[in-house]
């Protein structure tokens, strides 16, 4: 690994340790108390499962984590580091299969449609996507369409000044397939390798919004049969359990076929992501642990594993 790729791994793995601090301290303060001084019991093991749960890792990597400490270790002494590693083992194993990068190949231009409720980071993980694909030299396209809200329009206006993506929008309160219609057309005849649109995420009014969103994907099919190419949906971990009904409402209606989860730094419940995970099985594509515009990367199963345990990369 050159020595320009070695800092900028370090300095995500920086990023993430310090962002998942709230999970694995919460994680981490509650192991250590149960486990010091104590024999691994069934009382013990229950009480870790507990806090497994807490930390809305989910019952199914829960369990498993608690059949893990049981095998071999069961009636002895055990260090908080011990359990740590198990967890750490175990949560990586839930998550490797799903850890995918998103391909940006085969179409062009390759349509991304963009869900995920008000607040969850959606615009901005759009703005961070561009940067990263202009970064590749790529020629990139935004499309405002969350068009209820004014100010999802100027921030991708802004996104789209900063990183040169040229962004199609309309007045607020215009049709949004309308809008992805006329992104799209101008996408292809201007040779654009990546479309990116944003959608409306006001689940107040979940019929209204899901039925734009389906008319969006069907007027998206009559430019390109083939379109979208990838819908990734954009999920807040400061919601926990909430972000597991998002996923099943969004996907029965857009058909996602991928997630980012932001707002990783905000929360001692990024165990969600394990459960979403262990659940769904959809490929987790990048997740979010800052503001900044380098705090979005693709989606590494052991760093996660090893920053949500508060173990060294």
């Amino acid at each position: 690994m050159n020595e320009a790729k070695q800092n900028s791994r370090s300095g995500w793995w920086g990023r993430l340790s310090a962002g998942l601090k709230r999970t694995s301290s919460s994680l981490g303060g509650a192991i250590s108390d149960l486990v010091a001084k104590r024999r691994l019991d069934e009382a013990t093991i229950g009480e870790l499962e507990d806090a497994l749960v807490r930390a809305d890792l989910g019952l199914a990597t829960a369990g498993r984590i608690a059949a893990a400490l049981r095998e071999g270790r069961y009636d002895k002494a055990i260090t908080p580091d011990e359990v740590k590693d198990i967890l750490a083992t175990e949560v990586e194993k839930v998550l490797a299969p799903v850890a995918r990068p998103l391909a940006i190949e085969g179409a062009r231009p390759f349509v991304v449609l963009v869900a995920g409720v008000n607040g969850s980071g959606k615009t901005t993980t759009i703005g961070k996507l561009a940067a990263k694909y202009r970064a590749e030299g790529r020629k990139v396209m935004l499309a405002a369409g969350d068009t209820f809200r004014a100010a999802a329009i100027d921030q991708l206006k802004i996104w789209g000044a900063r990183t040169g993506a040229r962004v199609i929008a309309r007045e607020p309160g215009a049709d949004a397939a309308g809008l992805a219609f006329d992104a799209l057309s101008a996408a292809k005849a201007q040779g654009a390798e990546v479309v990116l649109i944003d959608t409306a995420g006001r689940l107040h009014n979940k019929a209204a919004l899901m039925g734009e969103l389906e008319k969006v994907v069907r007027v998206l099919k009559k430019v390109d049969a083939t379109a979208p190419h990838a819908v990734l949906l954009v999920l807040d971990a400061t919601v926990g359990q909430n972000a597991l009904l998002q996923v099943e409402e969004f996907s029965k209606t857009a058909g996602v076929t991928g997630l980012a989860m932001t707002k990783l730094d905000g929360t001692a419940r990024g165990g969600i992501l394990v459960a979403i995970a262990e659940k769904y099985r959809l490929p987790v594509h990048f997740i979010g642990v800052g503001e900044g515009i380098d705090d979005l990367e693709p989606f590494q199963a052991r760093d996660f594993a090893r920053a949500i345990a508060g173990l060294e990369a």
